[in-house]
């Protein structure tokens, strides 16, 4: 926690001399009584009935000062906040290793599966985006909030050949820009609304071989300020029956995805399962849905002075008839 105007906390010194001298000064009254009656008579001068409730009112007003000088300081906080909105584009590989079965029932099916469970758990003002891609890339659904029909085109997946990472990157930062521009208003005149927050979410199953580098869609979407999460999907163990006596291996090339997620500002992850796949969309969705803001803290602080001060005033109503 940090304070947006420290130097009223030095208000808290004098707070403190107050609760030291009134320590002191109950103490002193005790000594005082002790030094100067008779022992049958202490009963009478220093009576046992109010015993720990006249402190307690006194602290509780005491901590309620404490509370507003707090407040007058302007105490600010990181607060996990969920964002009101933002837009998600999935681009998933559809090459002809996705029929691979190492991750059971297929690496398709499962990451169609696993997708559907990601669109579910993400807010419903959230636009969503999806795009396949192998040797080109396809728009199967443009961003939208009907998250059904994302859904839908989920489960129209079908396998392709080769694979260009570098080209989902692509063909997802153009649907972010086809988006924002027409958010934007028209009319000069109009204030400028913020840019709402945008994430790729990439999954791929094998090492790009066509169309344009990773590196150079890293580029693109480090200068857009998109930041692109990967998901390194498949077993090295991974292969896929072509009709040959010697079947091909295919492995995930995690350290090329790790490169491009970690230059953009995203995360890099890997999945050798369905288990595993469902728990990577649902710690991204949880990261794309919820966002840490600087929130100023002071007038929950107030408040709970008040209500503090407001106890300690009833208190002292109930037992001594008195406000404090």
């Amino acid at each position: 926690m940090t304070f947006l105007s420290p130097w009223f906390l030095l208000l808290l010194v004098p707070l403190a001399g107050l609760a030291v001298a009134a320590v002191v000064i109950h103490q002193r009254r005790g000594r005082i009584a002790a030094r100067f009656a008779a022992p049958g008579m202490l009963g009478r001068l220093m009576p046992e009935r109010p015993g720990w409730r006249r402190p307690a009112t006194g602290g509780l007003g005491l901590l309620a000062l404490v509370l507003l000088v707090t407040a007058a300081a302007r105490p600010e906080a990181d607060i996990r906040v969920q964002r009101e909105q933002a837009t998600v584009m999935i681009a998933i590989d559809v090459s002809g290793s996705m029929r691979a079965t190492d991750v059971a029932p297929s690496r398709l099916e499962a990451a169609i599966e696993a997708g559907e469970q990601f669109v579910d758990q993400l807010p419903e003002r959230f636009r969503i985006g999806l795009i396949s891609f192998e040797g080109y890339t396809t728009v199967l659904a443009t961003p939208t909030t009907d998250h059904e029909a994302v859904k839908n085109a989920l489960s129209g997946l079908r396998l392709g050949v080769s694979t260009a990472v570098g080209e989902g990157v692509f063909a997802s930062l153009e649907q972010v820009r086809d988006l924002d521009a027409r958010l934007t208003p028209a009319d000069p005149e109009e204030p400028e609304a913020e840019p709402i927050p945008a994430r790729i979410v990439l999954l791929s199953d094998g090492t790009s071989v066509t169309g344009r580098s990773p590196e150079a869609a890293a580029a693109a979407a480090a200068e857009a300020g998109v930041p692109v999460s990967t998901i390194a999907y498949g077993t090295p163990e991974g292969v896929v029956d072509e009709g040959t006596p010697q079947e091909r291996r295919v492995p995930a090339d995690a350290e090329t995805l790790a490169r491009l997620a970690e230059s953009t500002g995203g995360t890099a992850y890997q999945a050798e399962s369905s288990d595993q796949l469902r728990e990577v969309y649902e710690d991204i969705g949880s990261s794309i849905a919820w966002t840490t803001e600087p929130r100023e803290l002071a007038p929950y602080f107030s408040a709970a002075a008040f209500v503090i001060a407001l106890i300690a005033a009833a208190l002292s109503l109930r037992w001594f008839a008195r406000l404090i």
